[in-house]
């Protein structure tokens, strides 16, 4: 199983929204993480053929009050799930919030990032869970009110009845593209006690305030036990986030408490430009409480021990100063597929020149990738089979040499599939990790032999049939630390329940047999069916996820784009 690490469920007390040590990567709760990346990657893909985007990045925050409480001994603990619903009815998840304990009012943190087309009607679907249960549900159409906040009446999947079940506000903000970033990190000293057999347990929270006066959360700290004088660590807030440097800002300290009820310690307004001169006068600010009469002035101070501005690089800055994708592809050649004779086969070869599944995916597939790699030079292997009269091979070079894997474009990629199916023999079992393994040991060779300017992208195209499940996972959880992505491409009509679970997109990232946690989610798996149905486009589902793990990867070791290094 993954290990879950999204946002309050030990107990609520993580930072979440600070972008902290590196971008977080679940669901798109970092402003200048995946999802800009991502328009960013097809919107250059696009048009450069001089096409138009498609659409507008619209960020929703998320709140809701008089939940049902559904826990016996506590509050219930919620988060909201936002999903897109497909033509046919089914949902897709877009992203999530945090959990948060104990709180039947709560307002989330974490955002959700979609793409709004202006000429297509895009339903969403909410679902409010309590960590265990699923219980309640709405679908709206959010962008087209004027305030652009609807509050809506939740009601129970099941029953359809709304009585008493609370409700939940969406607040959509179009993003604004900016690089802007600023590190900062606070200390308190002379909190109030308000702890009966010790002392407080302080945690700051920081709300932007928007046009109609609304405040909306969008950081806390990691709470600090038993301490009046905290000292936090290091959070990173974009300019997306913050709304600009003049924009008010509202920090919140409060007294953390397991059963929900924070005990407000003070709070302060003033804006990200406020901040920097407390940090340059090395100054501290008093709290203030607010009463029914007036506001009281407090004794106890926030200080700024960091504020530090910083750029953000897009996933475009990298590309154009000169970094490269370098794509290698491997084909499933197990007996699952069919036998190659047999025209319900996936491998199929039609002598009126109708592709089969691999080769169609190969071509629409190829067009993309030939787009971002360079050379466009591709080592291919095979898996699965039994190639060239030899053993069952797990990881053998599909264009038959025995010293180099590589092939020239698509068109190379085509015929060493055609030439394979003639030459190797379909077995078993389905084995991702040799091949896997084999990216990987290029990607880290990469480390030593170039100046940090390359990412690897593995495609594998398979029909879903995974025999080892947690090698793989093995696999993946190693070269999570290396500049390598996979790209997991699904052919045919199987059910790709196993590939789902290698694309941690629940918030879980992936673990080892050994307890060891993936460092980053870099898996990608895309259904081929749907793309064919129309659902989603290739170029759109091929890089949703590339770009925001390449991003995840060069910010977490501050790579910068090459022609800045120098300066």
């Amino acid at each position: 199983m993954g290990m879950c690490l999204s946002g309050d469920v030990r107990g609520g007390k993580q930072a979440v929204g600070g972008a902290q040590g590196q971008p977080t990567e679940a669901h798109n709760n970092y402003s200048a993480g995946g999802g800009d990346a991502h328009d960013d990657a097809v919107d250059f893909f696009f048009r450069s053929r001089g096409l138009q985007a498609l659409f507008t990045r619209i960020e929703l925050s998320l709140s809701a009050s008089k939940l049902r409480d559904l826990d016996i001994t506590s509050k219930s603990d919620p988060m909201a799930v936002v999903y897109a619903k497909k033509r046919e009815g089914t949902l897709e998840e877009i992203g999530r919030t945090e959990v948060i304990t104990n709180n039947l009012n709560p307002a989330w943190i974490v955002k959700v990032s979609i793409a709004y087309q202006f000429e297509i009607v895009q339903p969403l679907v909410f679902h409010v869970y309590d960590v265990d249960t699923k219980y309640h549900n709405v679908s709206v159409k959010i962008v087209t009110k004027q305030n652009r906040t609807s509050t809506l009446n939740l009601h129970d999947k099941r029953t359809g009845v709304s009585r008493n079940l609370g409700t939940l506000s969406v607040h959509a903000e179009e993003t604004v593209a900016s690089r802007s970033a600023v590190e900062i990190s606070f200390h308190c000293s002379h909190l109030a006690n308000v702890d009966l057999f010790s002392k407080s347990d302080p945690f700051l929270r920081i709300s932007r305030i928007v046009e109609s006066g609304d405040s909306i959360p969008i950081c806390k700290t990691e709470v600090i036990n038993d301490n009046l004088n905290p000292i936090w660590r290091p959070i990173t807030l974009s300019m997306q986030q913050c709304g600009s440097k003049e924009n008010p800002l509202i920090i919140e300290c409060f007294d953390f408490n397991t059963s929900g009820n924070h005990v407000l310690l003070g709070k302060i307004q003033m804006s990200m430009a406020h901040l920097q001169k407390l940090h340059q006068e090395q100054s501290g600010a008093n709290f203030v409480l607010p009463s029914a009469h007036h506001e009281k002035v407090l004794k106890s101070q926030l200080f700024v021990d960091k504020c530090i501005e910083k750029e953000q690089y897009t996933f475009l800055d990298y590309i154009s100063s000169g970094f490269e994708l370098n794509f290698m592809v491997a084909v499933d050649f197990t007996a699952s597929n069919g036998n190659p004779r047999n025209p319900n086969s996936l491998h199929y070869i039609d002598p009126s020149g109708r592709l089969n599944s691999y080769q169609q995916t190969i071509m629409e597939v190829g067009e993309v990738i030939q787009f971002y790699d360079s050379d466009r030079r591709f080592p291919i292997w095979g898996f699965g089979g039994n190639p060239f009269n030899g053993a069952v091979s797990h990881c053998f070079n599909l264009n038959g040499m025995p010293n180099g894997s590589e092939v020239e474009g698509v068109d190379g990629i085509m015929a060493a599939y055609a030439s394979a199916l003639h030459n190797v023999a379909l077995a078993g079992p389905t084995l991702f990790g040799p091949v896997i393994n084999m990216a990987a040991e290029i990607a880290g060779q990469s480390l030593s032999h170039d100046d940090g300017s390359k990412y690897f992208v593995l495609l594998i195209i398979t029909d879903g049939v995974l025999t080892d499940l947690q090698e793989t996972k093995d696999a993946l959880v190693r070269a999570s630390d290396l500049p390598l992505s996979i790209l997991i491409v699904g052919v045919g009509g199987a059910d790709f329940a196993q590939m789902e679970i290698l694309d941690a997109d629940n918030g879980c990232r992936l673990e080892s047999s050994t307890g060891r946690v993936a460092t980053r989610d870099i898996v990608q798996f895309v259904p081929m069916r749907e793309v064919h149905s129309g659902q989603i486009s290739a170029v759109q589902a091929l890089l949703e996820e590339l770009p925001g793990q390449f991003l995840s990867y060069v910010r977490a070791r501050d790579i910068k784009p090459r022609n800045l290094q120098v300066a």
